[in-house]
């Protein structure tokens, strides 16, 4: 029906607009992640805490594991997204494909 197919290409559209927004999510992460990172990355910063450090890891670098995570969830999300729109479009209907494209347009405009 016209009701149902106007109802799929805004569902559509709304995750293309989702996946834009989740792939910028993820790279507002990767430069958070980047910047926690410890200053050195020799082996003696990767090794086994000293026992002077009292056992525990930095504040830095638990930061960064953290959005290391997040960036993964992140990736995860994006994939599924991704998918899903790109199986709606291989349905091979015109107006679906093109919902995916406003959707990703108006996404990455936003």
């Amino acid at each position: 029906s016209p009701t149902g197919m106007a109802l799929s290409v805004l569902v559509i559209l709304l995750l293309s607009v989702l996946y834009e927004a989740v792939k910028m999510g993820k790279a507002v992460l990767l430069r958070r992640a980047l910047l926690a990172l410890p200053r050195s990355l020799s082996q003696e910063s990767l090794a086994e805490p000293e026992e002077g450090d009292a056992g525990h890891a930095g504040p830095r670098q638990g930061r960064w594991f953290r959005y290391h995570v997040a960036q993964t969830l992140f990736h995860v999300a994006q994939v599924v997204l991704g998918y899903l729109v790109m199986l709606a479009v291989m349905s091979y209907n015109a107006w679906v494909f093109l919902g995916a494209v406003v959707g990703s347009t108006l996404g990455y405009f936003v």
